[in-house]
């Protein structure tokens, strides 16, 4: 699979959205799940499809609760239903609601497709949770070594820095050395041009 290059560009980023293939659309579709789907699941986020129950959970329509009937690709929207308003001429229409407000309270699991997506995607969280578990042990092994090395380096800091102290100390003699001389040579100067005067 061809890995989308990052841009911090804004025009590119919305170039990238708004041409990009449909199996690229599909992933910008994604809503999270309900608590208890995300417990049952081990899952996060899922793209929505029609037939899943979402909960609205941004915006004017916040709270509602109904089956998705048709998701727009294109335009980056769902169709709930029963989420309808009435146009001046009187005709009701479908509104449009993008998939991050709302969340997914009961998944269509009608598709083979999706349950394979579901157990893999579960799996592949078991395997993380595993290298979770590994990497504190890791984690407290490397923080000793860490420690180690802390307790040894101090030394040569320590002894760099008093290096530093000590060259300091003799530009800043030097330098003060410098401007007394200097300060001799305005004075001389000056006397010489009163006495001329």
């Amino acid at each position: 699979m061809q890995r989308a290059i990052q841009s911090s560009k804004p025009s590119k980023q919305r170039k990238r959205l708004f041409q990009a293939p449909d199996h690229i659309r599909y992933k910008h579709l994604s809503a999270p799940l309900s608590p208890e789907l995300r417990k049952e699941h081990g899952i996060r986020s899922l793209p929505v499809r029609s037939g899943d129950t979402v909960r609205v959970m941004r915006g004017d329509y916040k709270g509602f609760e109904g089956k998705v009937l048709r998701v727009d690709r294109k335009e980056y929207r769902i169709y709930i239903e029963g989420l309808t308003r009435e146009k001046v001429d009187g005709t009701t229409v479908l509104v449009p609601i993008h998939p991050s407000k709302v969340m997914i309270t009961k998944l269509n699991l009608d598709d083979k497709w999706r349950k394979n997506i579901l157990e893999r995607k579960k799996k592949t969280k078991g395997v993380s949770g595993l290298k979770s578990q590994k990497e504190p042990e890791e984690k407290q092994s490397s923080e000793a070594k860490k420690t180690k090395k802390a307790s040894k380096k101090p030394t040569r800091r320590v002894q760099k820095s008093a290096e530093n102290v000590v060259e300091n100390k003799d530009k800043k003699d030097k330098n003060a050395k410098v401007e007394a001389q200097e300060k001799k040579v305005r004075t001389r100067r000056g006397k010489r041009k009163s006495e001329e005067a």
